[in-house]
This record gives C-alpha cells, sequence and structure tokens, in this order.
C-alpha cells in the first residue's frame, strides 16, 4: 500500500507554511520503515490542482494545512477524515490558488479518492508583509501533529525510526531551497 503525506500551504505567509515546513521536518527527523507499505512525503505547496493525479496514484493521503474554526484558537490542532470533517471546521486556507478542499472535492467526483486524513492547525493569518517564521503557537502545536502522524503511520504497521533531531523553526528557514516533487 502507498502512503502519501502531503504539505499544502504557502511558505511565504509564516503560519500557512505549515504544511510545507512539516513535511521536510519529517522527511529529515525519520526514516519510515514496513515490509508491506511505502510512505511518501510531498511539499505540494499551493499546487492545488495540478495535485490531482498525484493523489489519485496513492492508497492513503494525509493532508498537512491550516484550517479556519468557528471558535478556534491559533494553535489548535484538528485530525479528521475528510468524509467527516467536524461542523466547526471550515478549512479554508488563505493563500492557496485554489483550495484543497475543492480540490479534494474534484477527485472526489471523478471518484478517484483514496481515503484521506487532514491534520490542520489553526494559524496566525498574517496581512500583506511575508514571512517564513512560525508562530510560538504553530510550533508548539507541530508536536500534537507530528505525533497523529506518527500514530497513524503505525496504526498501519510503519515504524517511524528518528535519523536527525532537527527543529521545525530551522527547517522552515530552509524550506524555500527545497525542491517541490
Amino acid at each position: 500500500m502507498k502512503i502519501l503525506i502531503l504539505g499544502i500551504g504557502n511558505i511565504l505567509f509564516g503560519d500557512e507554511g505549515i504544511g510545507p515546513h512539516m513535511v521536510h521536518y519529517l522527511e529529515k527527523k525519520y526514516a519510515f520503515e514496513s515490509d508491506k507499505h511505502t510512505v511518501e512525503l510531498i511539499d505540494g505547496g499551493t499546487l492545488a490542482q495540478r495535485l490531482i493525479p498525484i493523489i489519485a496514484d496513492y492508497d492513503h493521503v494525509v493532508v498537512i494545512d491550516c484550517v479556519t474554526t468557528d471558535d478556534g484558537n491559533v494553535g489548535d490542532v484538528y485530525f479528521f477524515d475528510f468524509n467527516d470533517m467536524p461542523a466547526c471546521v471550515t478549512w479554508q486556507g488563505s493563500a492557496h490558488e485554489v483550495e484543497m478542499l475543492q480540490t479534494l472535492q474534484m477527485i472526489e467526483m471523478f471518484g478517484d479518492l483514496p481515503p484521506v486524513k487532514i491534520v490542520g492547525v489553526v494559524p496566525y493569518v498574517i496581512g500583506e508583509d511575508s514571512t517564513f517564521s512560525l508562530t510560538d503557537e504553530v510550533l508548539e502545536a507541530s508536536k500534537t501533529m507530528e505525533k497523529a502522524i506518527l500514530d497513524y503511520l503505525a496504526s498501519f504497521g510503519i515504524e517511524a525510526k528518528q535519523i536527525t533531531s532537527p527543529s521545525l523553526d530551522e527547517v522552515a528557514k530552509e524550506t524555500y531551497i527545497r525542491e517541490v516533487r
């Protein structure tokens, strides 16, 4: 079985870049091992619709992105099935060309959507100034996000072997120089 960990977001807008930053962080920190399954980590940036053929090629997908909620606070983490989205989550990113929600809905319309889990965090939304920095609240929330992802992978018998000890804030400063696959 092929599992995709897909980071979505715009790294120019602080917390909005948590998806790509987390993917690079997990890729740097862990080696994922399984006799039966493969795990691929992809920085999807703001590609949205261009990700349709990639997403459809996997058996399971975990999307890391920002979410908006009715009463959420910056740093609140949500982990849910795409088909069972909590009523309080509106899942509208702030700087995507086409929102990931609509992209997944398009794949679903074609009948090609694998089971999808969402790991989302409420970001601090910035205005016009760009920054690669993440807020303290989202840096702290990333620990919960990481645990949710590792626990999900473990449910398939996938072992995450730690190979380095990077910090997310340091990885975030380098995300812009990494290739988007």
